[in-house]
C-alpha cells in the first residue's frame, strides 16, 4: 500500500472495488483515450489480470483510492512491458486512469508520483517510461510534472489500433533513476 496526502494506491480487493473500476472504465470519457469503453465482464477480466500481475511481479496497477470518500476513483501504477507487446519492451512503465470527475485536480500526479518514488525504491530499475497518444496533453502534462522527459526516438505507432486511428500515434516519455 502506498499513501499520499489524497490517495491510497492498493491492490483491488473487493466486489465494491471492482464496481468502482468498472465506472471509471464504463466512462465515455475514460474510453475516448483507451480506444473504448469496458462493460463490467471486460473490468473485471482486466481486474484480475492486474492482480495476477501484482501476484507475480510484486507490483502492478494499484486501485487509487480517494481517501477522503472511500472510493475508488482509477487505477495508478506500474506494470511490466514485455519486449514482444510494443516496440518499447522490455520495460516497466508508469500509468494513469481516473474517473473524469478527478482530472484537473493533481490526483494523477500526486499518484504518479508516488508510484515513480516506490519504484525506484523498491526494483532494480535504471528507468521506467510512459506513453500516451500524441494528442494526450493532459498525460504528458502529469509526466512532465513528475520529471519525465520527452524521448522521440521511442515514440511508435500503436500495434493493436487501426492505421487511420485518432489515439495511434504515441509519445513515450522516460525518467532515470
Amino acid at each position: 500500500m502506498i499513501e499520499t496526502p489524497r490517495l491510497i494506491l492498493r491492490a483491488i480487493e473487493s466486489d465494491k472495488d471492482r464496481a468502482e473500476l468498472a465506472a471509471v472504465n464504463g466512462d465515455p470519457r475514460v474510453g475516448a483515450w483507451l480506444a473504448g469503453t469496458q462493460d463490467r465482464a471486460a473490468s473485471d477480466a482486466m481486474a484480475d489480470r492486474i492482480n495476477a500481475h501484482v501476484a507475480e511481479h510484486g507490483f502492478g496497477f494499484w486501485a487509487a483510492e480517494l481517501k477522503a470518500e472511500r472510493r475508488i476513483v482509477g487505477l495508478i501504477g506500474l506494470v511490466t512491458v514485455k519486449a514482444d507487446a510494443l516496440p518499447l519492451g522490455p520495460a516497466v512503465e508508469m500509468g494513469w486512469r481516473l474517473a473524469p470527475e478527478t482530472w484537473g485536480t493533481g490526483l494523477a500526479t500526486e499518484g504518479a508520483a508516488a508510484a515513480r518514488d516506490w519504484g525506484f525504491a523498491n526494483l532494480d530499475l535504471d528507468e521506467l517510461i510512459a506513453f500516451t497518444a500524441r494528442s494526450n496533453l493532459a498525460s504528458q502534462a502529469v509526466m512532465r510534472k513528475i520529471g519525465m522527459r520527452p524521448d522521440p526516438s521511442r515514440d511508435f505507432d500503436h500495434p493493436k489500433l487501426a492505421e487511420d486511428h485518432p489515439l495511434r500515434a504515441h509519445v513515450v516519455y522516460a525518467i532515470g533513476r
